[in-house]
């Protein structure tokens, strides 16, 4: 999709020359398959590496096109959020010491982006989900402004037509809409890349869905959003949601979700996968392309495919087959979209290497494996790692097995196996799986973050520990151990002068609301119970509309007959109030200068938290 200007397809002039060229594309992808052209040797492994850029504050950061263009190196490119960038590493045969050699690839190019970066005080973070994402960086003046970004956040609204809605229950639960794409710039993965064999395409793909709730399980690295404990694997459940073009009805609605595991075995052969994706998604961009792949092949080129590559990528399976061609050669590949980034490129190399020697290590046993297990096993498999990583059992071979078990009895062996009858080098194979062994008897970078999350809110409140979180982060990341070795955080890897804290560090978003419409009896009995000196009311629609103080309450407590029946009767109208972005310094003034204990934090109407003096 980078290389085209692309354009909305719905009442597009040119939505029938953009079919044409898809359905032809369709025929081209089944001659070129018919007449073997596809390389099947040497096997071929890539990846893509997402990560998330902050400020000195470990806020996420505007600065992705500067740095971008301050790199200048091919290998980067720009992604959703403008606190985001990607690297593409180079394909490389799988064979040898391919795994060190991209390793060794992926820390030379990280290097070069955090020196890029430094120069506007920036540092690069390798996480699932950056812990100090908040909503006020999903508006759209963080969205990157490249026009096929802006063009697909048009399309998924207006196919919608309505917010986008997030709800994920974990420990905690996020209930929230949204009016942009944006919460998809929250995920970085490490997105690993493996050519396959096209003429044995069912088992293959069929065999990547079966292990991937096991390979997910081991991997998960993004627990949190908001602060809000959730999935292991959190992205799993925000991607899918972030640009979900289906809005809720009143009726039962049968479509998929465009981010999907899918819900069948495939059959057939990849050009029906192709067919299938066709069928089941509509299509949502156009480009300016004139090709005619077809016309293409019988000149004795191989056709890029650019109608269907435009309309794969905007639908995104866990286990996406992607058309490329190297070297002049057609190929087809499995791209894993479910494995985040981080904690370490260490843990990310180790964690691709365990997926691409499972994948190649399949024994004839599990050769037709959708004739051996139920696919809604499988699927079941999936979420359940998502939801619950390490802790997570899954049904093989008609047992229910630990996560632990089924890794170290069966996958981690056949890991070994596939990459030795590949001619991976020993060395490589076992330094990078033993990470996966070590991990399995101790704790993966999901289970790390919320143990540190924990720990860190016993002292701080809920800013302050994200950053405290993020700074430890970046700090292991940095020294390169891998995520079985991190101790927890102490809690002083991050301390802001207080001159320069902002609201959003210090203020309360878990606060006691209540409603213009609601007993102010049964109110301030509440405030009386609970000892909460400043109660905000809001309206129908959830705006700020007042407040009730001490105040108020010691009042009723002296005439408890006098007060009235509504709160839209007693409470504060008149409200001063403060936003989050300003300084500490700043809601100090206004509660001196007004002589007010209570300053509301808000976003436009609605309300966002709470400072008082206490917080001061």
């Amino acid at each position: 999709m980078g290389e085209l200007q692309v354009e909305k397809l719905r009442n597009n002039p040119l939505k029938a020359r953009y079919i044409k060229q898809l359905l032809a594309d369709i025929t081209a992808l089944e001659q070129i398959l018919e007449n073997k052209l596809f390389e099947r040797s040497p096997i071929r492994i890539g990846a893509e590496q997402e990560f998330c850029l902050v400020d000195s504050s470990w806020q996420p950061s505007n600065k992705a096109l500067e740095i971008l263009g301050n790199i200048d190196d091919p290998h980067f490119t720009t992604e959703l959020a403008l606190y985001n960038l990607e690297i593409n590493l180079d394909p490389i045969p799988l064979t040898g010491n391919c795994f060190s050699e991209m390793h060794l690839q992926l820390d030379h190019l990280l290097a070069k982006a955090d020196k890029a970066a430094e120069e506007y005080a920036n540092k690069i973070i390798l996480c699932g989900i950056l812990p100090t994402i908040s909503k006020r960086h999903l508006e759209i003046g963080f969205m990157t402004p490249i026009a096929r970004y802006q063009v697909l956040n048009e399309v998924i609204k207006e196919i919608r037509n309505n917010d986008i809605e997030l709800h994920i229950k974990g420990v905690d639960e996020l209930n929230i809409h949204h009016d942009s794409v944006l919460y998809e710039g929250c995920n970085t993965s490490f997105q690993s890349h493996l050519q396959i064999d096209p003429y044995d395409f069912e088992d293959t793909y069929n065999w990547s869905q079966a292990i991937a709730g096991p390979i997910l399980s081991i991997c998960t690295n993004s627990p949190m959003l908001f602060g809000r404990e959730l999935w292991e694997e959190t992205r799993i459940a925000l991607f899918t949601q972030s640009v979900d073009t289906r809005a809720s009805t009143f009726l039962l609605n049968e479509r998929e979700p465009r981010v999907n595991f899918g819900n069948n075995w495939a059959r057939g052969t990849v050009v029906d996968y192709f067919k299938e994706s066709i069928t089941g998604f509509r299509s949502l961009l156009t480009s300016n392309a004139e090709v005619d792949s077809l016309s293409e092949l019988k000149q004795g080129k191989i056709p890029k495919l650019k109608a269907l590559a435009l309309h794969n990528g905007t639908v995104y399976t866990w286990n996406r087959i992607c058309y490329g061609i190297t070297n002049g050669k057609p190929h087809i590949r499995i791209e894993n979209r479910y494995i985040p980034s981080g904690p370490t490129t260490e843990d990310e190399i180790a964690n691709m290497m365990l997926w691409v020697g499972v994948m190649t290590g399949r024994p004839k046993k599990y050769d037709a494996i959708h004739t051996k297990m139920d696919f809604n096993d499988v699927k079941s498999n999936f979420f359940s790692a998502a939801r619950y990583g390490m802790a997570a059992q899954f049904y093989w071979e008609g047992q229910l097995l630990s996560s632990q078990q089924l890794l170290l009895d069966h996958l981690l062996p056949m890991a070994f196996k596939g990459l030795y009858s590949l001619g991976v080098a020993p060395k490589d194979a076992e330094h990078y799986l033993k990470i996966i062994e070590k991990r399995i008897g101790s704790a993966n970078g999901s289970r790390w973050m919320v143990k540190s999350y924990r720990k860190l809110r016993k002292e701080y409140k809920l800013p302050e520990a994200l950053t405290i979180l993020t700074a430890k982060m970046y700090g292991s990341q940095q020294k390169g151990y891998p995520i079985d070795a991190w101790q927890l955080p102490r809690g002083d890897e991050f301390v802001l002068n207080k001159k320069d804290k902002k609201v959003y560090q210090n203020m309360n978003t878990r606060t006691i609301t209540a409603q213009d419409s609601d007993s102010s009896e049964l109110v301030l009995k509440m405030m009386q119970w609970k000892n909460i000196h400043h109660i905000p009311i809001l309206n129908d629609d959830l705006d700020l509309v007042g407040l009730l103080t001490w105040t108020d309450l010691k009042e009723y407590l002296k005439n408890p007959n006098k007060v009235e029946d509504r709160i839209r009767d007693m409470m504060k109208t008149e409200l001063i109030t403060i936003t989050e972005d300003e300084s500490m310094n700043r809601a100090r003034t206004l509660m001196e200068a007004n002589g007010i204990n209570c300053l509301p934090v808000v976003q436009g109407k609605k309300l966002v938290g709470i400072i008082t003096t206490k917080d001061l």
